[in-house]
C-alpha cells in the first residue's frame, strides 16, 4: 500500500469549524423526494457555513452525474447556486468523486471554484492528521466492482458514452444507479465488525502512517469506530434516511444528524 496524495495543511482559528458531508444521493429516488433534500441540504449548508472553515463533500452528492462538453444534467440548481454563492464568499470547499459521480470533470471547478479529487488523500487539519476520501474501491473484497470502477474511469468508455445523446445517455445511467443502490440497500443496514472492509483498508494504511481521523462516506451506514489506539473512522452515513455528518472543532470529530 502506498501513502496517499496530501493536500496543503489547513490551519484553524478559535471558534472555526471543518464540515464534512457524503451521500446525498440527489436525482433519487424521485424528482419530488430529491427535491424536498436539496431544500434541506441548503439549509444545512446555511448553518454550516456561520461557522465554517472548510467543507468537504465526500461524493455520491448525486445519485448520477455526467458532465457532455456543453450539457449538464438538469436539475440541482438550488445547490449549484447555494455552494457558488459560498465559494464566492471565501468559503474553501472541496469535492471528492464517488462511485455515482465519478463521471464530474472540470464543470465545478471552473464555475463554482471547487477542486474536484478523485482518490483518498491526507491533511493536517488544525494539530490533527485527517485521511478523507469517498471509499469506494478500497479494501478487501468486492472485486467485481473493482473492475468496473476501472473501466468506467477509462477514457475510452467515457469517450464513448459522450457520443450518446444526454436524454438517452442520461436516461439510461439514472436507471443503472437506481437498480445498483437497491441490490444493495440491505447490505448498507448490517455493520459488518471487523470485517467491514473500509475499517481494514484503515488499520492497514495505519500501520504505516498514522492518522489521527479516517472519514468515508460510501458505506451509507453512520459508524465511529476505533482503527488502532489513536485513531478512528467514521463513516458519514447518507442523507436519504439519516441526514449524517460530521464536525472537526479543532479538538474533536464527531458525527452530528441535521433535523431542520
Amino acid at each position: 500500500m502506498t501513502l496517499p496524495p496530501r493536500l496543503p495543511d489547513l490551519a484553524l482559528t478559535p471558534g472555526r469549524r471543518v464540515y464534512f458531508a457524503s451521500d446525498f444521493h440527489l436525482g433519487a429516488p424521485t424528482a419530488a423526494h430529491s427535491l424536498e433534500r436539496e431544500r434541506k441540504i441548503v439549509r444545512w449548508l446555511d448553518q454550516a457555513a456561520q461557522d465554517a472553515a472548510a467543507i468537504y463533500l465526500l461524493g455520491d452528492i448525486f445519485d448520477f452525474w455526467f458532465e457532455y462538453r456543453h450539457a449538464i444534467p438538469r436539475g440541482f440548481i438550488r445547490l449549484q447556486g447555494k455552494l457558488a454563492e459560498l465559494t464566492d464568499a471565501g468559503l474553501p470547499l472541496t469535492f471528492f468523486t464517488g462511485n455515482h459521480d465519478m463521471w464530474m470533470f472540470d464543470y465545478f471547478t471552473q464555475e463554482l471554484g471547487i477542486p474536484i479529487l478523485r482518490q483518498p488523500v491526507s491533511q493536517l487539519i488544525g494539530q490533527r492528521e485527517f485521511h478523507i476520501g469517498h471509499g469506494d474501491g478500497l479494501g478487501p473484497g468486492d472485486h467485481t466492482y473493482k473492475v468496473l470502477k476501472r473501466l468506467f474511469a477509462s477514457p475510452v468508455a467515457q469517450w464513448l458514452f459522450a457520443r450518446l445523446h444526454p436524454n438517452l445517455g442520461i436516461g439510461i445511467a439514472n436507471r443503472w444507479s437506481k437498480h445498483s443502490r437497491l441490490q444493495n440497500g440491505a447490505a448498507d443496514e448490517q455493520y459488518f465488525g471487523e470485517d467491514e472492509w473500509l475499517l481494514v483498508y484503515c488499520r492497514e494504511l495505519e500501520k504505516r502512517h498514522h492518522h489521527d481521523y479516517y472519514i468515508f462516506g460510501h458505506r451509507h451506514l453512520p459508524l465511529d469506530v476505533e482503527v488502532l489506539s489513536q485513531s478512528r473512522y467514521l463513516n458519514l452515513g447518507e442523507w436519504v434516511n439519516y441526514c449524517s455528518y460530521a464536525v472537526y472543532d479543532g479538538n474533536d470529530l464527531a458525527l452530528q444528524y441535521f433535523e431542520r
